[in-house]
């Protein structure tokens, strides 16, 4: 037994003796002197900088301008408000509509409307195209976009995106984006629904009195005949 233990006792000093020795060949006891921390130096409080107060005077005698400038008066940044462009266009008053309260035209009134529009557009002749196109909600709230009909598109219409005018019944003039790829009004056509205060069942003649000029007439869902002659 005690044998077995110096033998193991030499054993482990002889591997001690080889690590030691493979430390020196690469320098690891020099690595681990280096990666020590070296003590902190203890620096004196120095007394507190005084720092100078700086001016918050701002007058107007302080303040630098440019040589170009100087002897002109100074700005006015004050806003005033600006005087409604409603010269040449009736205002519509209306109320914003919650899309989550929409009303739905019954099947009755809204054929009702479709026949009145036909009615009408047999009234205005063939010497200019026209269709009619009944509102749907999509057309009246939320997106407001406005499809017409492809075939007369193709016949018609630009091929290429325009600007169209939409005239109501008063005269009074709304500009549209006309997408020709999509077949249908985008900006400009929700102005014309607001302002005429359109809603869902309505009918509406399309008449195209110039290339890019509809005249446009609105049979509401609600009306009666006497109403729509007025």
């Amino acid at each position: 037994m005690v044998t077995t233990t110096a033998s193991y006792e030499d054993k482990r000093k002889q591997r001690l003796e080889e690590n030691k020795k493979r430390m020196e060949q690469l320098n690891l006891h020099k690595l681990a002197q280096a990666l020590k921390p070296s003590p902190r130096k203890t620096h004196h409080s120095s007394p507190a900088k005084k720092v100078k107060a700086r001016s918050t005077d701002f007058g107007v005698s302080s303040v630098r301008r440019s040589s170009r400038t100087a002897d002109k008066p100074p700005p006015n940044y004050k806003e005033y408000a600006m005087e409604p462009m409603s010269e040449g266009r009736r205002i519509y008053k209306y109320k914003r509509r919650d899309i989550l309260n929409r009303v739905y035209a019954s099947d009755k009134d809204r054929v009702y409307a479709i026949e009145r529009a036909e009615e009408l557009e047999q009234q205005l002749g063939s010497a200019f195209p026209a269709f009619i196109k009944p509102m749907l909600q999509s057309h009246v709230t939320g997106g407001f976009w406005l499809s017409f009909p492809i075939p007369f598109c193709k016949v018609h219409l630009p091929d290429e995106d325009e600007m169209v005018t939409l005239v109501d019944e008063d005269g009074d003039e709304w500009k549209a984006k006309y997408l020709a790829r999509k077949n249908g009004l985008s900006g400009g056509w929700r102005g014309f629904s607001i302002d005429h205060e359109l809603v869902d069942g309505d009918a509406l003649v399309f008449q195209l009195i110039e290339p890019t000029t509809f005249k446009v007439y609105i049979i509401r869902v609600n009306s009666t005949e006497e109403e729509d002659e007025e």
